[in-house]
């Protein structure tokens, strides 16, 4: 097969695709350096990318939600359908949070993002290529490491749980869902119980190496080596490529500091009372039944089967922002 300037991954099944995926597939019928090839389930994606190594495309574009950047990230990583020959990654803004778009610079229209990338890849790139190191999950049922960027545990992974499974079924937009999801939250950390709200984060232990272990109930606890976090404010850390961990305990006054530092952009710029920021290259997170979500896909930690997190090899990825 002859080499395609964008070889385009979707998934049908993401949430903004549900209406820009005809417009996206008329779009590349009319551009023949366009390789097109969906996808409906993770498992698909191995297969998907055997056959996209065969144009050996000049970007790989992900059209999907975190989920599918997650899965295609991991088969990059632990495949070897491109040898030594990755191509670098680009992610079409979709789905229901696409932290991973956000931060490369890609908003707003999928469409105009991807004719975007064309214009790109048909000249020379390097200007906007970009290294992100990945996030690599291991535990003791799953040897092969799940690869990715953003990893939200305890009562941030609750919330994720609580939209899922409460609030998305309502059909709502997605930013009233958050907006709901926000408020009964509060209403939570408030004291307030109900069948609608989300209960209380269980207690789990998380081990930072060489910085010791916080034990407790977390509000918030986010693993990322993305430069943004969930509200778009930029971390402050003292080294680059490292595992930013960032654990909100479970009190009102807490979540209100960390709330507004991050806001303000002021998170790790001076210690905050409840709030724990720290950098690593280990760390792991260990709870009874405790759930933690990696760029969209869910696992979970237990009694003895800690999740383990390090870091994997950087990939190269295309920046839409200046």
């Amino acid at each position: 097969m002859g080499k395609a300037r964008i070889a385009l991954l979707s998934n049908p099944r993401s949430t903004g695709n549900i209406s820009q995926l005809p417009r996206i597939r008329e779009f590349c019928a009319e551009h023949p350096d366009i390789f097109h090839y969906e996808v409906e389930r993770a498992d698909q994606v191995g297969e998907a990318l055997k056959t996209i190594a065969l144009v050996r495309p000049k970007v790989l574009v992900i059209n999907g939600g975190d989920g599918t950047v997650q899965a295609a990230l991991t088969e990059l990583v632990n495949g070897s359908h491109f040898g030594d020959d990755l191509p670098p990654v680009a992610v079409l803004p979709n789905g229901k949070t696409n932290l991973i778009a956000l931060d490369l610079g890609a908003q707003g229209n999928p469409l105009e993002a991807l004719r975007r990338l064309l214009e790109l890849a048909r000249g020379d790139l390097e200007s906007h290529l970009v290294a992100r190191e990945l996030i690599a999950l291991t535990s003791a049922k799953r040897p092969l490491p799940a690869i990715g960027m953003f990893l939200g545990g305890a009562g941030l992974a609750d919330t994720m749980l609580y939209c899922r499974e409460k609030i998305y079924p309502l059909g709502l937009p997605n930013g009233v869902s958050h907006v709901i999801a926000a408020i009964a939250v509060l209403l939570a950390l408030l004291g307030l119980t109900g069948r609608f709200l989300p209960a209380s984060p269980e207690h789990i232990v998380v081990k930072v190496r060489r910085h010791g272990i916080l034990r407790g109930r977390f509000g918030l606890l986010a693993v990322t080596t993305l430069e943004r976090l969930l509200l778009g404010g930029e971390v402050k850390t003292a080294r680059t490529g490292s595992l930013k961990l960032l654990a909100v305990e479970h009190r009102s006054s807490s979540m209100l500091r960390g709330l507004f530092a991050a806001i303000g952009g002021k998170l790790g710029h001076k210690k905050l009372a409840g709030v724990h920021l720290e950098e690593a290259d280990e760390i792991s997170i260990e709870g009874d039944r405790s759930s933690v979500f990696l760029d969209g896909e869910m696992f979970q930690a237990g009694i003895g089967d800690p999740i383990m997190l390090t870091r994997a090899a950087p990939l190269s990825f295309v920046r839409l922002a200046a």
